[in-house]
Formats: structure tokens, C-alpha cells, sequence
């Protein structure tokens, strides 16, 4: 499987490297990429009046946007504040299952919340949301272990609380989407060869 991460606008180069790490870790059987070009923030997914950026808008323009890159999944990362109707923000948003997911780091950084800035702990929620936000593009579901990274993040102290691993459950799931995604990922190969 080939991953990609996508910058969505102006995006701090260390970060990104952090993310595509990380990612790479959490999904050993996976090829992690940055995508060289950089997609701007769509404006029209800007809503002014909650100056917010409509999050299923814009994963819409990236699946449009990598139609002729070679990848099975995306994560578009970027630094706007996300929403999706009927809640007041989103870390990220993914298709589960599907090809795209993002996230938003606008609110995983401690300035934020009036906290000093602090590189360690806006990677690890950085990390902690891109990982998640990929989970669900392989089918994960929200998890009901608080210390899985698949558990919902209602807040940013859900994130903090919870881990940047999968519990053995989740693993099992996502061991078993290799498993079964591997053949196919072969026969394709030799399709082309």
C-alpha cells in the first residue's frame, strides 16, 4: 500500500517529517511518501460565518486533486481550523473505509489553549490524529479503549490521554487489512510488470 501526506497550504517541514515517521512506523507494510506538490486551501470550503473550513469540502478537492498521483491513500494535512455541520471543530476527518482523510493541526498546538508553545507535545498530537485519521481510511472504527489511538478525541485531553498505538484489538484489524490487501497489491504489480 502506498500512503501519501499531502500539505494542504503552509505547513512547518519538521512537522511533516514527524508525521510521515511516525506513520511509517505505525504502518510498517505501507510505502509512506510526501506528495512534492503542495494543494492550496480551498476557498470555497471557508464558511465565513464561523471561520471555519468545511473538513468533507476539502477532502473532496484532495481526492480530485490526487487523481493522477499513484496512491492508495492520502492524508492531507494543514494548518486551518476544521468543522463538519453539528459539531463546533474536527482534528481531522477521514472516509472509512476510503482513500482520504485529513487533518488540522490549527488546534493541536498548546498556544491554542493559552499554554506555552511546546514542539514534543504538538508533535505527539500531531502524530496521534494523523495516525488515527489513517485507521480510519483502513476501516478502523472508533475504539472504546481510551488509550487506543483509534478512541474518539472530543477534546484535546482525550488526545493527550490516549496512546499513538493501536490496543490489540485495533492491531488485530489492521494486521488483518495488510493481510488481506497484500494479494491484491501483488497481482496489480505483476499486471504492470
Amino acid at each position: 500500500m502506498k500512503l501519501a501526506v499531502l500539505r494542504i497550504g503552509t505547513i512547518d517541514e519538521e512537522i511533516v517529517e514527524k508525521i510521515l515517521k511516525s506513520l511509517s512506523e505505525a504502518f510498517p507494510e505501507a510505502e509512506c511518501t510526501l506528495l512534492e506538490s503542495v494543494m492550496p486551501i480551498p476557498k470555497d470550503a471557508y464558511n465565513q460565518t464561523r471561520h471555519q473550513y468545511h473538513s468533507t469540502h476539502i477532502m473532496a478537492k484532495i481526492a480530485d486533486y490526487i487523481e493522477n498521483y499513484v496512491v492508495c491513500h492520502v492524508l492531507g494535512v494543514t494548518e486551518v481550523d476544521l468543522y463538519v455541520p453539528g459539531l463546533n471543530f474536527v482534528f481531522g476527518e477521514a472516509r472509512c473505509p476510503g482513500k482520504v482523510a485529513l487533518i488540522s493541526l490549527f488546534r493541536l498546538k498548546p498556544e491554542f489553549y493559552g499554554q506555552s508553545a511546546d514542539s514534543r507535545l504538538f508533535s505527539e498530537r500531531a502524530v496521534k490524529e494523523a495516525i488515527h485519521e489513517v485507521g480510519h481510511t483502513l476501516g478502523l472504527e472508533h475504539c472504546r479503549d481510551s488509550s487506543c489511538v483509534m478512541y474518539f478525541s472530543n477534546s484535546i485531553l482525550d488526545t493527550d490521554r490516549k496512546r499513538s498505538t493501536f490496543c490489540s484489538r485495533c492491531s488485530t484489524s489492521v494486521a488483518e487489512y495488510f493481510k488481506k490487501e497484500t494479494p491484491k497489491l501483488r497481482e496489480s504489480r505483476s499486471e504492470v510488470s
